[in-house]
């Protein structure tokens, strides 16, 4: 019999068949998460955690190693030696969080301290007016170095390195390589130096730039994490096909992100000189390095999307008590970078074992 005039089976047919099927429902071994499993994944949802304890715990330590870290004079001191690389820090952390990295901030600020410095005391324009413009020309760079990475579509790595080279070239050629002295600052413009001045409160010297960079790092908290903006630079860092098919504007979005992080470093330049007492072309010279550091030591993931501002406040903190607790207990300055480097490979190695808690 052919095919064509087979009988065709009814609807009540393939009922009855399925009658017979086996009705049970399907199940699967329950998996129970591990200690392990259920911490690593309470680290990743609250990053601040990690750095919070590793500076409890640094604190103590030197506490016992130098008994003098305690002293107000010692908590002082790391206070004003984090503060440029704390406000370098917070600059680095908004682009690291879209994914990309930043290795013209510092020659950016020393760019600004220069501008603010020769129109201040050489040319002898109002303080702030001239600070205004060295911060404008800290979100130009910034700007320019967005364009290059969000419109250009060259790696972030890339861009800043040339960035870099060029930024130095021009501190060199703007400054002819000559710094400003902190006698002729204080005679012709002593407002420069004004974040550099504080108050003591219980046998501590704080410092205006201090307090300023706190400030400014709540601010910034806020920011990213209840304003629209915010989102959208964590959903960019996190995925950024994803967050253009979700209607954020990429682009836009890393040229501000870029823009703001100069603006950052040029307010960072009022701080410097405040810091230091002087301008010059070749000071600040490991702050890049020192911004990066704080940033992943902070618990900022260099993939993007997961990090925080207090986080990489803590780490500027954290690198800052192993400098002076080092020092104090007569350890030598390339034992501390080496401390500083060993730091370094344990938040990316830490970060790596984090980011698979959620694969």
């Amino acid at each position: 019999m052919s095919a064509e005039d087979a009988p065709t089976k009814t609807i009540s047919d393939y009922e009855a068949t399925l009658t017979k099927a086996d009705k049970a429902v399907a199940t699967f071994e329950k998996d129970d998460k591990t200690f392990v499993h259920v911490l690593r994944g309470y680290l990743r949802n609250y990053p601040t955690l990690i750095p919070a304890l590793v500076l409890l715990v640094s604190v103590a330590a030197f506490s016992i190693i130098a008994p003098r870290f305690l002293g107000m004079g010692a908590l002082s001191t790391v206070l004003k030696q984090v503060t440029v690389t704390g406000f370098v820090a917070l600059a680095q952390t908004l682009i690291i969080l879209t994914a990309g990295i930043d290795l013209s901030v510092g020659a950016i600020l020393v760019v600004c301290s220069l501008i603010m410095g020769n129109l201040a005391v050489i040319s002898g324009l109002p303080v702030l007016l001239a600070v205004f413009i060295g911060i404008f020309f800290g979100g130009l760079m910034g700007f320019v170095n967005g364009v290059l990475v969000a419109r250009v579509k060259l790696p972030p790595f890339i861009v800043t390195l040339g960035t870099l080279s060029i930024f130095n070239a021009l501190k060199l050629w703007y400054s002819q390589s000559e710094s400003i002295r902190n006698v002729d600052i204080e005679e012709k413009a002593s407002g420069l130096l004004w974040f550099g001045k504080g108050f003591n409160v219980g046998g501590a010297s704080l410092s205006y730039g201090g307090i300023t960079l706190i400030l400014l790092a709540a601010v910034l908290w806020y920011v990213l994490n209840h304003t629209a903006w915010g989102r959208h630079v964590h959903a960019i860092g996190d995925d950024p096909d994803a967050a253009m098919l979700s209607g954020i504007k990429v682009d836009r979005t890393l040229i501000s992100v870029y823009a703001v992080a100069g603006l950052i470093c040029g307010f960072a330049a009022w701080i410097a000189i405040g810091r230091v007492g002087s301008v010059s072309p070749i000071a600040f010279d490991t702050v890049n390095l020192g911004s990066i550091t704080a940033v992943v030591i902070g618990g900022t993931s260099l993939f993007g999307g997961r990090g925080s501002i207090i986080g990489s406040v803590l780490g500027a903190f954290i690198v800052g008590v192993f400098n002076t607790g080092l020092s104090l207990a007569g350890v030598d300055d390339y034992w501390q970078m080496f401390a500083a480097g060993c730091l370094v490979i344990i938040a990316v190695a830490l970060d790596q074992w984090l980011r698979r808690a959620s694969q």
